[in-house]
């Protein structure tokens, strides 16, 4: 199978997940149990794309001392409820500053 048959499976099947999720019916998405995964699972995909984006290069773990204080800068902006734009912003500035002194 090449790349793009993978990339046009992976779209197809992207599209019949959201097509079942406008077609379920309310009483099932109403339900308990459904509503918290709905609620847990966007928070555990986004958190599992930050460990990898800021853990590994080129498929391989990689520890990068700007990435970890830039994410160390983030989870401290956050927990002082600033601004998701500051949190961008200190996040950035201080990755940056790292890398400029060659760390």
């Amino acid at each position: 199978m090449t790349l793009w048959w993978a990339i046009a499976l992976v779209c197809v099947g992207c599209y019949a997940l959201k097509l079942a999720g406008l077609a379920a019916p309310r009483s099932v998405l109403d339900h308990p149990k459904v509503r918290r995964f709905a609620e847990l699972v966007p928070v555990a995909l986004l958190a599992a794309l930050v460990v990898v984006q800021s853990f590994t290069q080129e498929g391989a773990l990689h520890f990068d001392l700007a990435r970890t204080a830039g994410l160390a800068t983030a989870v401290v902006a956050l927990l002082l409820r600033a601004p998701f734009l500051v949190v961008l912003a200190a996040a950035a500035i201080v990755t940056a500053l790292l890398r400029m002194t060659g760390i």
